[in-house]
């Protein structure tokens, strides 16, 4: 299995046609993460694919607590072989909202963005690491509707967009759901802009 290093953490990859491999977007989530996070803060990150973000948060946040969830069950049993627990379930689907293992300071999603159309989709598991929709948001609407049910009072959110999903779509539905929401990273990738924005609940 092909291994990559980042921040002191070896990563290792699943196979390319199966498992979304790290890039552009990855990292710089993974850069504003560990900024964002504290010690001792209970962290989900949903869709965690091969599992590199939450395993690259293990390794150089003290006293984390680190629970991902996962559509792609090879992209599920990968993330295992980094050491993140994970739950093989469709977005929040596999946890019960108010519980005590579902009660979180900070939430993490990199959603598949991509604006999609029946005849561009991908075959097999890898699609869901891609396909957005036909708005490009489809996932991520559904992420933001439930998110706020699973976070702790005072709790946020990290969700990395582009400029091609609509900043200004995702800060409106962010802000009619009560969330006070900024731009923390962005970066200029070929024909896109990425962006992680930041959602605090009021």
């Amino acid at each position: 299995m092909v291994e990559i290093e980042y921040k002191n953490t070896r990563v290792k990859l699943g196979a390319s046609d199966l498992v979304y491999e790290p890039a552009e977007d990855s990292f710089l989530l993974t850069d504003t993460v560990l900024e964002e996070a504290e010690p001792g803060m209970h962290v989900l990150e949903i869709g965690t694919g091969s599992g590199f973000v939450s395993a690259v948060l293990r390794t150089n946040v003290k006293g984390i607590r680190v629970l991902a969830t996962e559509i792609n069950p090879h992209a599920a049993l990968c993330a295992k072989a980094n050491g993140v627990e994970v739950i093989r379930t469709n977005l929040f689907s596999g946890l019960k909202p108010g519980s005590s293992k579902a009660s979180f300071d900070l939430i993490l999603f990199n959603p598949p963005y991509l604006p999609t159309s029946e005849e561009e989709k991908v075959p097999g598991w890898l699609n869901y690491a891609f396909d957005g929709g036909i708005s490009g948001r489809e996932t991520l609407d559904r992420f933001l509707d439930e998110v706020g049910n699973y976070l702790k009072p005072g709790g946020k959110i990290l969700v990395l967009i582009s400029s091609i999903t609509g900043l200004e779509a995702v800060a409106e539905k962010m802000k009619k759901l009560g969330f006070e929401i900024g731009v923390v990273r962005r970066k200029k990738v070929s024909f896109e802009e990425l962006m992680v924005v930041r959602g605090k609940l009021k």
